[in-house]
């Protein structure tokens, strides 16, 4: 039995050597290792290696793509040869956009990102987004899948709704999870790993309350165990 948790460990490292330390201690707990843009703008492809190292772990490049589509489908098609397995885009770039980074990168899972989970409803008005956030989610959501989107990025206050609108063959991402007990930080629409995943979602975007702890690996082996033993409840 697989006993990776479905966690994607944030990787937001102030350089390479400690990226690469951090994936090295969490990845016999945990399925994925994200890296996102800082670390992948300042070490560039060099730090797809190291994290992923001799473990193949799954990457999880999160560079939230948002260009016109022959641009969004060159930085795609630029990335696939490094073999992440999920790359996201936003869905805000709209479904030209992501069909093009569909096409130019068909190895790859590409993930939408519906609103990001440092906004609120009183941020997506500033923006001139039409709200509430669960609708602006869902309507984002159903534009990224009928784009042919594989996966979706939202928070977890918004995955039961998500799921209900795209059905189960999505991979439902969230970001803003935080284990009881941890500083929200710039979250502003949060849950616990057990809430998230009772509502539907399939893998977990955890930093530092992981990279963050005095050992990130039993930081990753603790959560981990948490899962399971929720697993295990249900039945």
């Amino acid at each position: 039995m697989n006993n990776q948790a479905p966690i994607a460990v944030a990787l937001d490292a102030p350089d390479l050597e400690t990226a690469a330390r951090w994936a090295g201690l969490v990845t016999p707990h945990v399925s994925t290792v994200k890296i996102g843009l800082e670390l992948y703008l300042r070490y560039g492809p060099e730090v797809v290696a190291s994290v992923r190292g001799a473990s193949g772990v799954q990457v999880f490049l999160d560079l939230k793509l948002h260009d016109i589509p022959v641009t969004v489908a060159g930085a795609a098609r630029a990335v696939a040869r490094l073999r992440p397995g999920l790359l996201t885009v936003h869905a805000a770039a709209g479904s030209a956009a992501i069909k093009a980074a569909v096409q130019a990168a068909p190895d790859t899972k590409i993930v939408a990102v519906t609103v990001l989970t440092s906004l609120s409803g009183a941020d997506l008005g500033g923006i001139g987004l039409a709200g509430p956030v669960s609708d602006a989610v869902r309507r984002l959501a159903g534009l990224a899948v009928r784009a042919g989107a594989l996966g979706l990025v939202c928070s977890p206050q918004e995955v039961a709704a998500v799921r209900a609108e795209v059905g189960p063959e999505i991979t439902l991402i969230t970001p803003g999870v935080r284990p009881v007990g941890s500083d929200a930080h710039d979250q502003a629409r949060i849950a616990t790993p057990e809430e998230a995943l009772r509502a539907g979602a399939d893998l977990l975007v955890i930093g530092r309350p992981i990279t963050g702890a005095a050992d990130p690996g039993a930081a990753a082996a603790a959560l981990a165990a948490s899962i399971r033993r929720m697993r295990a409840a249900r039945g």
